[in-house]
């Protein structure tokens, strides 16, 4: 299991820089540049949402916050 999360976490945190560099991006466009599924890239902006690291202006689109966070 360790091994698992730890593959999300990275994911996680490149799928939130990834926005971050970008400015705003499509759920597509999560697909294509993670490679995974669309449920897989859902869940992962869930929990970025959930932190209120990231929020969608309109459906399908999505960008960070203003939080201020220390990617390590």
């Amino acid at each position: 299991m360790k091994g698992s999360t730890d593959r999300m976490l990275t994911r996680i945190k490149s799928m939130y820089l990834y926005i971050k560099e970008k400015g705003s991006v499509t759920t597509e466009e999560l697909v294509d540049e993670f490679g995974t599924t669309q449920r897989t890239v859902q869940r992962d902006l869930n929990v970025l949402e959930h932190n209120k690291l990231v929020h969608s202006p309109c459906r399908g689109k999505w960008e960070t916050t203003k939080r201020k966070i220390k990617v390590s």
